[in-house]
């Protein structure tokens, strides 16, 4: 046996001797006489602690609905008073709609307009009036035909339903009918509009009133919700009341959580948004479910967390809230509060702790010491491992000592040293062969294309000259310049992709420069139905870049924005120093967007979703912004816009 253990104690590395032959010596008699102690103090203690961990338990659950039941309480109230508000906001917004259409009735009566021109003028009226953030104001007549709204006018809504499938509609239109003159009637429903990015439905308020004399129903609208003037409040208040909650320990690991009677947890450290209706403990009993069946009592249950060594009993006192159909719990293990008993195992084992603490730090610290001594440079190792993994070819490893350890960061110096090399060579190869096939297809372009079209636009030039501008032959003249003046600016963006110069670096001042581009740009006439606002960061320092080339970066950016936003919208061009030694310009645009399908290629040349487009500009405005060390990435939403992000080195020789 002796001649096996010492074969078995041999084979093990340093480290695991030292383990192996330190801790026991410790470990064992603290656990034989740490184990003998606390099982007599936890017998004498047990007997007096389960009722006083009950009552502990019991008065935290009830104090727990307490604060649900106040904050419930608060906020109740106020939006009771809210929607009182509410619907005498509509009310009298329904009634100001119905008092424009009367005098538009009025004046149409004494032959100052006819019906239609009346009705014209009520309807522009009405469709200019705002109620709440989204709300609005609608007529329809009694077979449903909206003559008064923001974005269905003339639509027939007679079978328009809610999202609980009410004819909501048909009731309006029948209750309106049988009104009597001058009553103001409300219809509430639940509502999600895809249109305003609604993602849950919203309680929506409608206040009407029946003009018969053009048969119309008169409606103001508008969602509940928009009139809380305190819902972020009550959201963080809300959040802040779960976090206090979440927060309370019970005993040493326990916790107060709460879930509805589907078993899903509202409040969790760990599980909140999870249903757990069929979770088990140790022993297979459905616990969760037979809290929610009861919703009010105590149950005791064996439970085993992840790392422990077998399953400990659990008591969890639960209290039913009814005005969210919540049930408050609050749980502990058994063994946390025998604090009682945890005094009597302290005070034996007073006489023992000094040793133990010296002789565990010492282990410890042995151990510490020899892991250090072995692991640190294998960790060092890994740094530059991962480093070079992910691109980062010149990091190498200190050579230190001599062993093993050091001929292999030896080796792998070597090899890093030979894969950028070839890497180096690789990418060269590419570039040359892809200029230079550029190169000749451009000059081939430019030598067979531009000198036909100098002789087509110098004779459309002279026949426009010959031209009066009423001559019906005039446009197509004017036509063929234009197009030819296209052809000339596609063969220009194929020799710039080509043969894009080298940028000539000098100090420059980021700010300086896109506020002259800005201001040059907002003439530009794809821009004139665009605002662009500028938000620059005066902390920039001047950084080494090729102006002009920027320049072009800029106004390829500020166009592509101005294309996306045909029918009007805001650009914002901003800059800011970040943290990483790189500044930041941002092109942030609220236009149509761009298709997911088309992210990954949008920086491929000759790649465009415009109908006239050359698909050069992004693939130039990349290579510049590469070949000044930079990054450029883009990030867009359909419907919603594009932000494109320009980062460049503080320092020349760095990387973004």
């Amino acid at each position: 046996m002796q001649k096996y253990l010492f074969a078995f104690i041999n084979k093990l590395k340093l480290r695991w001797k030292m383990v192996v032959l330190v801790l026991p010596l410790v470990i064992i008699p603290i656990f034989l006489v740490g184990g003998v102690i606390g099982y007599i103090s936890t017998k004498q203690a047990y007997l007096g602690i389960t009722q006083t961990s009950k009552d502990d338990l019991q008065h935290m659950a009830g104090f727990t609905v307490d604060m649900l039941n106040s904050h419930y309480q608060q906020f109740q109230v106020y939006k009771q008073d809210k929607e009182k508000t509410f619907h005498e906001e509509l009310r009298t917004v329904s009634e100001l709609a119905y008092n424009v259409v009367q005098s538009q009735q009025r004046l149409q009566q004494k032959g100052r307009m006819d019906l239609a021109a009346a009705q014209r003028e009520a309807r522009n009226a009405l469709s200019k009036v705002n109620v709440g953030k989204t709300g609005y104001i609608y007529a329809m007549n009694s077979r449903g035909e909206l003559k008064v709204h923001v974005a269905q006018e003339g639509v027939n809504v007679f079978d328009s339903r809610d999202e609980t499938g009410r004819y909501f509609i048909r009731e309006m239109i029948e209750k309106a009918r049988r009104s009597k003159p001058g009553e103001v009637l409300y219809i509430v429903y639940p509502w999600r509009n895809a249109a305003l990015g609604d993602k849950s439905l919203r309680k929506k308020v409608v206040a009407y009133r029946y003009f018969k004399e053009w048969d119309w129903i008169i409606a103001a609208g508008g969602y509940l919700e928009e009139t809380y003037e305190d819902v972020a409040f009550e959201r963080r208040s809300f959040q802040e009341l779960k976090e206090k909650i979440k927060a309370k320990k019970v005993g040493k690991t326990g916790y107060i959580f709460a879930m509805d009677t589907s078993g899903n947890f509202m409040i969790h450290p760990t599980g909140e948004g999870k249903n757990f209706l069929n979770a088990v403990d140790f022993s297979g009993q459905h616990f969760i479910k037979e809290m929610c069946e009861r919703k009010n009592g105590w149950i005791r249950y064996p439970w085993k967390n992840q790392g422990d060594k077998g399953p400990r009993m659990k008591i969890v006192r639960y209290e039913y809230f009814q005005p969210w159909n919540w049930i408050v719990a609050v749980g502990s293990y058994e063994e946390e509060f025998y604090q009682e008993a945890n005094v009597i195992k302290g005070r034996i084992m007073e006489s023992m702790v000094v040793l133990t603490i010296l002789v565990s730090v010492m282990a410890v610290f042995l151990v510490l010491l020899a892991s250090r001594v072995m692991t640190e440079p294998i960790s060092r190792m890994i740094e530059v491992i991962r480093k070079v993994k992910s691109g980062r070819l010149d990091e190498t490893m200190k050579v230190e000592t001599q062993d093993e350890l050091g001929e292999l960061a030896t080796a792998f110096n070597r090899m890093t040293k030979i894969i950028k090399h070839n890497k180096e060579l690789e990418a060269n190869l590419a570039q040359q062969g892809k200029m230079a096939s550029l190169g000749v297809l451009s000059s081939g372009v430019a030598h067979e294309i531009n000198n036909p079209l100098g002789v087509i636009l110098g004779y459309a030039a002279y026949i426009e000259k010959k031209l009066s501008p009423d001559d019906p032959n005039y446009r197509f003249i004017h036509e063929i310049k234009r197009e030819s003046k296209r052809c000339k600016k596609i063969v220009q963006d194929l020799l710039s992709y080509a043969r894009t110069p080298q940028p000539v670096l000098e100090p420059t001042d980021l700010n300086a420069l896109l506020e002259q581009i800005v201001d040059f740009a907002a003439n530009h006439t794809d821009m004139h139905h665009v605002s662009v606002e500028k938000s620059f960061d005066p902390s920039l320092p001047e950084i080494m870049v090729d102006g002009d080339q920027l320049r072009q970066v800029a106004i390829n950016l500020i166009l592509n924005a101005g294309a996306a936003m045909q029918r009007g919208g805001k650009l914002v061009v901003s800059t800011q120093n970040g943290e990483d030694n790189c500044v930041s310009l941002k092109f942030s645009d609220n236009g149509a967007g761009i298709a997911a399908e088309h992210m990954e290629r949008i920086f491929e040349p000759f790649f465009t979703t415009k109908v006239k487009g050359t698909g050069l500009g992004l693939a130039i405005t990349r290579q510049i912004v590469e070949q000044h060390h930079g990054k450029i990435g883009i990030e867009s939403e359909i419907g919603h816009g594009t932000t494109v992000e320009v980062r460049l080195p503080i320092n020349r020789d760095d990387y973004c």
